[in-house]
């Protein structure tokens, strides 16, 4: 599917595309098998540039964070490192919730520092357990683009806020630095995917991220569907050449 297609048509390329349950079958199923060394995969693949587009992420939402009674909630958490970031600038309550359970137990473990704070929770992003207009932040960090559907994702995500509440989605995005890109290409569908299968011992998941990516919006469409769905002040910042975007709305 090309980079131009419509969001709303778009999620991940697991499963099939006409059924919603069998893609978070497969995304579940795929993230279960590399849980283990999911951590230290994803520093070493990036050279550890992960971590600071996720403090970097934390920070960009720190004065709503800091707000007494402020709720977050971390959706496709993954092992809760960026739910740990944000609960680190919070006065209030950070929740993580994932739907593949062996990532949640991970992050329960890593999360015992900040018992009080931060919680984790067993829930599907396309489904969240919230009532309407019930928090004041919504973040996902590299896993927007494994959900069913994109246009329900940003529409559930947008349903949860309330007025004036922000949503955060760190991704993957399009480089565009004529000597960087391709150079960063090569490496993202050629060495990354066999170092990945390598370390994990897992074949698959590794070569499903360069497939994902290539098939997600553009930074521009990304801000243009965050807007569709009801967004305002929708904003992005690339990191690393556009290896990373931040995509930074609220809800009107």
């Amino acid at each position: 599917m090309s980079k131009s297609s419509s969001v709303a048509s778009r999620g991940s390329p697991l499963g099939n595309p006409d059924d919603r349950q069998s893609t978070a079958r497969a995304v579940r199923a795929m993230f279960a098998a590399v849980a283990r060394r999911y951590d230290l995969l994803n520093h070493f693949l990036s050279l550890g540039r992960d971590i600071a587009w996720r403090k970097a992420t934390a920070r960009a939402l720190r004065h709503a964070l800091a707000r007494p009674g402020s709720l977050a909630v971390d959706v496709c958490c993954g092992t809760g490192d960026l739910a740990l970031a944000l609960a680190h600038h919070s006065e209030g309550r950070v929740l993580g919730t994932d739907f593949c359970r062996p990532m949640l137990q991970r992050a329960r473990e890593k999360g015992k520092q900040r018992a009080g704070k931060l919680f984790f929770l067993e829930a599907d992003t396309l489904t969240l357990p919230f009532r309407n207009d019930s928090l004041d932040v919504v973040s996902v960090a590299f896993g927007f683009r494994n959900l069913a559907n994109y246009q329900e994702g940003l529409g559930e995500m947008h349903r949860v806020l309330r007025r004036g509440g922000t949503l955060a989605i760190l991704e993957f995005s399009t480089v565009r630095w004529p000597v960087f890109g391709p150079l960063f290409r090569f490496y993202f569908h050629h060495i990354l995917p066999r170092l990945g299968t390598w370390i994990s011992g897992v074949s698959g998941p590794y070569q499903y991220l360069p497939d994902s990516v290539s098939r997600f919006p553009s930074q521009e469409e990304l801000a243009t569907a965050m807007r569709g769905v009801g967004f305002r002040e929708v904003t992005y910042r690339n990191f690393t050449a556009g290896v990373a975007a931040l995509h930074l709305g609220v809800k009107a």
